[in-house]
């Protein structure tokens, strides 16, 4: 077994390499090819379905529970403030700058430092399945919602991404909707009452007011926000449709499919219609009392319930997000991640699931 050092030292480095390495959302394939060396450098054996790369550990075990480490190799496009080279792996006063080094790579490469610590290790209470996967900036359909089906069942699961080590004990879920108010159109200069924006001031005033009746201990309430408004074309026609984009961050207490009844029954009708792109996108948590999160207090860490959207969404099991680095810093300019961060990381993952024993 390697010294947890000499793995920390490895990780980053491999950190800097995928700095150095595009990897936009399904344009992955040059980052799945530093992870296949990563596995093939340290004797492991993966698989690969197009960008994604995934490993179990030496002595896999049907009979026990299975636990996923799972982070994402995707990025999005660099923030046009950047003043420095998005895609050279500078260090600085302890930092590591870059694209993709807070966002995920940070958790990427300590989550396969710990797996690699463990993988030939032959008497742990619970299997480990490693997964380097992608398209998970862009929620795209060949990410790790793709490799499920070809995952033995999984108990639960740790999402790398950047929460200072704590633990997301829960995440918004994501349902965007489409809106069309509709009207008449007509000539400028002539009486119209059916406006479709005039319509839609209604419409807009219910999104802004209207409150779901359950409110999350952990999320709070759900958050309805309209982000987009178009209508119209020129000055002088009034236009037949409003169209509306709305933002919903679901909370824990409602799945997606709930929300989108309740929007429907409140303000559906012949000259309104309501199309979400998508209800796969789902909120997740995990109790207080699951062995992930009472190991990970028992380390100091605090639980926190998270705004912001990831590959829990696509799981169905109990999943719990934690990793290095600092969400504030996601898809900012300059981007970077605090060397000491990953360091810290890594035994701080070996600490968790050596104290941890999952029930099947």
């Amino acid at each position: 077994m390697q010294t947890i050092a000499k793995l920390s030292d490895k990780a980053i480095i491999l950190l800097q390499n995928l700095i150095e390495t595009p990897s936009f959302s399904g344009e992955e394939e040059h980052t799945a090819l530093l992870i296949e060396a990563w596995f093939t450098h340290h004797n492991i054996p993966f698989n690969r379905e197009n960008n994604n790369i995934w490993a179990f550990n030496k002595h896999f075990d049907e009979t026990k529970p299975t636990l996923l480490l799972n982070s994402h190799q995707d990025t999005v496009f660099p923030n046009k403030g950047y003043t420095r080279d998005p895609f050279e792996a500078q260090e600085e006063d302890g930092k590591i700058y870059g694209l993709g080094s807070n966002d995920a790579g940070g958790s990427l490469v300590s989550l396969l430092a710990t797996f690699t610590y463990f993988y030939s290790n032959d008497n742990l209470a619970y299997n480990l399945v490693m997964a380097a996967t992608c398209e998970e900036e862009n929620s795209g359909k060949k990410g790790l919602n793709s490799l499920l089906t070809k995952l033995p069942k999984i108990d639960c699961a740790i999402v790398g991404e950047p929460t200072l080590m704590n633990l997301a004990i829960a995440e918004r879920g994501l349902l965007v909707l489409d809106v069309i108010i509709k009207g008449t159109a007509s000539h400028a200069a002539h009486n119209n009452p059916d406006n479709a924006i005039y319509n839609s001031i209604k419409t807009i005033q219910w999104f802004q007011n209207f409150a779901f009746e359950k409110i999350s201990e952990v999320l709070g309430p759900v958050k309805m926000t309209i982000t987009q408004i178009n209508a119209g074309q020129q000055h002088n026609l009034v236009p037949e449709e409003c169209r509306l984009v709305v933002d919903i961050r679901v909370n824990d207490c409602y799945t997606n499919e709930e929300v989108f009844a309740i929007i429907q029954e409140n303000i559906a009708s012949d000259k309104i219609t309501i199309t979400p792109r998508s209800l796969h996108l789902k909120s997740s948590s995990i109790p207080k009392s699951h062995p992930l999160v009472i190991a990970g207090i028992e380390l100091g860490r605090s639980t926190y319930g998270s705004p912001t959207l990831s590959d829990q969404a696509v799981l169905y099991c109990q999943s719990l997000k934690m990793g290095p680095g600092d969400s504030l810093r996601s898809h900012t300019a300059d981007e970077f991640i605090f060397k000491k961060e990953i360091e810290e990381a890594i035994p701080l993952y070996i600490e968790l699931l050596n104290k941890t024993i999952i029930n099947s």
